[in-house]
């Protein structure tokens, strides 16, 4: 009771957004005993979570469809729905079976007569509370969230003054040409560093660094010759999803770290364990992804403070992080920040230019992986990125 009732003074007192969802969802989870909580939000034709405790913490990011029986259910009307960890979109169930994770209890955040988000509890084994008792909780909770967004508290969809969002995706056509565009970037960059500094420092390169940077340049223009192969092969049928593959992402992270452009090489404090479990994806993608978050993290960041990459695992993923002491990102941008052209309410064209296209990719990129992607401010001031993708090892 302590918890729920400075959840709401907080919210009388003018603070809300994420970080009082998040005080939200920490109280239900308590209440229910339940493994974890999960708020999404919903826009046209698919949902996101973006907020949530305990063994739900992880999945902030996830994206899922929106029109699958379940979804329709939640979206059709008020109401506590119960799920088996079966009758869930496969992906998700999944990573909730290796948490041991039985059933799912959700209720749906409804403003204005139109369920824009939910509430989500996922539980093991017997219940704590009697059912009634849970829907008591849970639609508490889901009217709490809707509430946040009646006070128009800036939450990623509808915190600008409520109306929806819109299907806001590039064509199939349209977004390869701008993830070919944006993955030609990167070895063109590299390409044109490495030769200028062959000609800029001929002489005072020994012969191995000499070398070194020929190896580069020769893999980077084999890099843009596959990507011009695949841009000739869509000319009709438009992009492609590679067939993910497994991979040991530990070695992937670290060869990347080596080729980004040095300025970038010069900032990155590589943290890595010395293994990690094999990843389930494309890593010929991770170069891009990495040169992009660590782009962005220098970009909004102090030269004289580290970028750090760091990595781990848990029972069903494999994740790395991009973590630096910049600006930071207010909690109601961590979804915006992902939308495409999106460039900050502070954004500096002169010192931090850029069309806002990056982290829109990076995301498109990964969940073609059946992985995901999520921005948090850090503690002590700062962003971290994380992408995870599925283990190989499962």
């Amino acid at each position: 009771m302590a918890g729920i009732t400075a959840v709401l003074e907080r919210i009388n007192g003018g603070g809300a957004g994420l970080p009082a969802l998040g005080e939200l969802l920490d109280c239900a989870q308590s209440a229910l005993g339940a493994l974890g909580v999960a708020a999404a939000e919903y826009s046209v034709n698919d949902g996101r979570v973006i907020a949530a405790s305990g063994l739900l913490a992880p999945f902030v990011g996830l994206r899922f469809d929106g029109a699958t029986e379940e979804s329709k259910s939640v979206r059709a009307g008020s109401g506590v729905h119960e799920f088996t960890v079966d009758e869930i979109q496969p992906l998700a169930a999944g990573h909730l079976r290796g948490f041991g994770v039985e059933r799912l209890l959700t209720a749906g955040a409804s403003v204005h007569g139109e369920v824009v988000g939910s509430i989500t509890a996922v539980f093991a084994g017997e219940p704590m509370l009697e059912r009634l008792d849970e829907d008591a909780v849970l639609r508490f909770a889901a009217a709490t969230a809707a509430h946040l967004y009646t006070d128009h508290v800036g939450l990623p969809i509808l915190g600008d003054g409520g109306e929806s969002r819109g299907p806001r995706d590039l064509s199939e056509r349209g977004l390869f040409v701008a993830m070919a565009s944006h993955e030609l970037r990167t070895p063109v960059t590299v390409i044109k560093g490495y030769a200028d500094t062959l000609t800029d420092h001929w002489d005072a390169l020994d012969t191995r660094s000499r070398m070194e940077a020929i190896r580069v340049i020769g893999q980077r223009s084999g890099e843009l010759a596959r990507l011009v192969d695949r841009l000739l092969a869509s000319s009709v049928g438009g992009l492609t999803a590679t067939e993910p593959a497994v991979f040991d992402l530990a070695v992937a992270l670290r060869s990347a770290a080596t080729e980004l452009p040095a300025h970038l090489r010069r900032r990155l404090s590589v943290a890595l364990p010395a293994t990690l479990p094999v990843a389930l994806g494309n890593r010929s993608d991770i170069i891009t992804v990495l040169t992009e978050l660590v782009t962005n993290a220098d970009k909004y960041s102090a030269s004289a403070e580290p970028i750090t990459l760091t990595a781990g695992a848990d029972n069903q993923t494999v994740f790395f992080r991009v973590s630096d002491r910049g600006t930071g990102v207010r909690p109601e941008e961590v979804e915006l920040a992902f939308e495409r052209y999106w460039q900050g309410v502070d954004h500096d064209a002169a010192r931090r230019p850029g069309v806002g296209l990056g982290l829109y990719l990076v995301r498109k990129t990964i969940e073609r992986q059946n992985g995901w992607v999520s921005l948090r401010p850090r503690d002590g001031g700062g962003t971290v990125a994380e992408v995870r993708l599925p283990r190989g090892d499962r």
